[in-house]
């Protein structure tokens, strides 16, 4: 079996240096001892009977609470279900809570879940080895991109892959098609990142592992507003500033899905302590860009996320009309929205309104008043709270 070294000589030939950069970090991630594997490792007795379904296992996730914060990964049931049948297992039974994550590359990868470092005693030169050989791979073409899960195996070594499992921070085709992929982190990005920030050695091992205090798994987090009909989308949202208060009411008839998007993230809290980070007299403010919230840039509901399809009307962009923020492309609206300070046509059928302001006209003359540099206020205006009315 070739080493590390090896296949990176071999690669760098074929297909040059920056490739085999990567495939050489691939391997100094996954490559373990075939000597140390010699029986099969064994698994907490669970009957069949018991053994979590393919349709039960998409409504779950895991939750992965460490020494350096929480995460949560939701599954791949319909591509990986036997990996996803097996971890769900495991968490349940503990076989997780006390082992480490141990081996990490810098804003790229971290590895963890082998049960010998629940044992603090563990030689360095043991770590990765235990957790596998425990059932056949299911490759299929879930890509690793930024947060997916992904099982450790032997390379080169069928039906190797065990209760070891990896998470990527940035997308590394070498992996796709070579690793059993059977999750997708959806919440704590953040936390998965600093794991992967911990000092390591020149092998990527940690110098101190990082600590897996438990594995839990639980019922998948309920998209708000998912299943709601146009009239369950009429609603008014409240918006408290620090300079006083808006009300809003929503336009679903127009605008459904950015109507739907606007109340799940003001039901999450999404939108609270974010602020207005652009003024512009006569025309627009505009908000709720999460880079601005204070405290945290990231939330939990950041997971419901994403960019928009256009729903374009004939209603024109006149004072008080709320109209969803874009890039250059059409359907790249996903969080920022503005409110007409004025009357903008060249607007029309090209930013999608989805409500307007009822009350709080005072509000909005007092943060076109606000002294500014350029666009942006001098002084912060936070949009401390948004709610949807009773």
């Amino acid at each position: 079996m070739f080493d590390a070294k090896s296949l990176f000589r071999l690669h760098q030939k074929v297909v040059g240096k920056r490739s085999a950069l990567l495939l050489l970090l691939a391997c100094a991630v996954l490559l373990l001892s075939a000597a140390q594997q010699k029986k099969r490792d064994t698994l907490p007795a669970k009957a069949e009977a018991n053994a979590v379904t393919v349709a039960e296992a998409a409504q779950l996730e895991a939750v992965v609470t460490t020494t350096l914060g929480v995460f949560r990964f939701e599954f791949f049931a319909d591509k990986a279900p036997r990996h996803v049948q097996q971890f769900i297992r495991l968490a349940r039974s503990g076989y997780y809570d006390g082992s480490a994550f141990f081996r990490v590359i810098p804003r790229a990868m971290v590895q963890g879940g082998d049960p010998l470092l629940k044992n603090a005693a563990t030689p360095k030169d043991r770590w990765g080895t235990g957790g596998l050989n425990l059932l056949a791979e299911e490759i299929t073409d879930i890509k690793h991109v930024r947060g997916t899960v992904s099982t450790a195996r032997i390379p080169g070594k069928a039906g190797s892959d065990g209760a070891q499992f990896f998470i990527t921070l940035y997308p590394i085709p070498q992996y796709d098609g070579q690793f059993s992929a059977f999750g997708l982190v959806n919440e704590g990005l953040e936390v998965v990142e600093k794991i992967s920030l911990a000092e390591a050695d020149a092998q990527q091992r940690t110098l101190t592992p990082i600590k897996i205090l438990s594995i839990k798994i639980e019922a998948k987090k309920i998209e708000p507003f998912k299943d709601a009909t146009v009239d369950q989308l009429r609603r008014e949202v409240l918006l408290r500033t620090t300079m006083g208060d808006i009300s809003l009411e929503m336009d679903p008839a127009m605008a459904p899905e950015h109507v739907r998007n606007f109340l799940r993230l003001v039901e999450t809290g999404w939108y609270n302590h974010t602020e207005f980070h652009r003024v512009i007299p006569g025309f627009v403010i505009q908000g709720g860009v999460g880079a601005t919230r204070a405290g945290s840039p990231t939330h939990t509901a950041d997971r419901w996320v994403h960019n928009l399809k256009p729903e374009f009307s004939k209603l024109p962009h006149t004072r008080g009309v709320l109209s969803m923020a874009r890039g250059e492309t059409e359907d790249s609206a996903s969080t920022s929205f503005f409110i007409m300070l004025g009357t903008a046509p060249h607007l029309d059928n090209k930013y999608t309104i989805f409500g307007k302001v009822i009350d709080g006209f005072e509000t909005l003359n007092k943060i076109e008043q606000a002294p500014r540099h350029g666009e942006r206020p001098v002084e912060r205006i936070e949009l401390i709270e948004a709610v949807i009315k009773p």
